[in-house]
């Protein structure tokens, strides 16, 4: 089974593209805990809960490396190395369960989507105005893996069909 993540700074169509491709693909795919975690706080977010978020991703991650699934891929919206980044960004550190994670290397593939897409605001999202400063600190996370990537532009159906002839071709 391919592990596929899904990343990108906010508002670029992260999601959509996720459930979209597990449809054409009847796939499984596995939504972002951040979001769902956030917008049950009801105060400002801290370290403490950045951390209860890795630690799910990194539960899920566990999941489906340890399931013996039927289909070919599954794809996470998210992953590790955004929240990694937020680490650094925010509090200027990272704690050693997540970069001990980091370097098992679990996902085969990176579709990093492109900020091309409009910035719709949402209560969650921080830096619409950092868009393309968070993009290139992906794409550095992501190619100091060593782990294949693809950048993913485009609007509607283009963006999506762009993510699967890459697919098609490549897995």
């Amino acid at each position: 089974m391919y592990k596929i993540a899904i990343i990108g700074p906010e508002s670029t169509g992260k999601t959509e593209l996720a459930k979209k491709l597990a449809f054409h693909y009847e796939a499984n795919w596995v939504p972002e805990y951040a979001r769902n975690y956030m917008e049950q706080l009801t105060r400002p977010y801290t370290y403490d809960d950045v951390c209860v978020i890795a630690r799910k991703q990194i539960s899920e991650e566990k999941f489906f490396e340890n399931e013996n699934q039927d289909t070919k891929f599954v794809f996470f919206d998210t992953d590790l190395i955004i929240t990694k980044v937020w680490f650094e960004y925010k509090y200027h550190t990272i704690p050693s369960f997540l970069a001990k994670r980091l370097k098992e290397h679990f996902f085969d593939l990176y579709l990093l989507c492109t900020p091309d897409l409009p910035w719709i605001f949402d209560p969650v999202r921080e830096h619409g105005d950092d868009r393309m400063y968070f993009f290139d600190l992906y794409r550095r996370e992501i190619e100091q893996t060593g782990v294949p990537y693809v950048q993913i532009e485009g609007f509607g159906d283009t963006r999506l069909q762009h993510a699967i002839d890459w697919i098609d071709k490549h897995v």
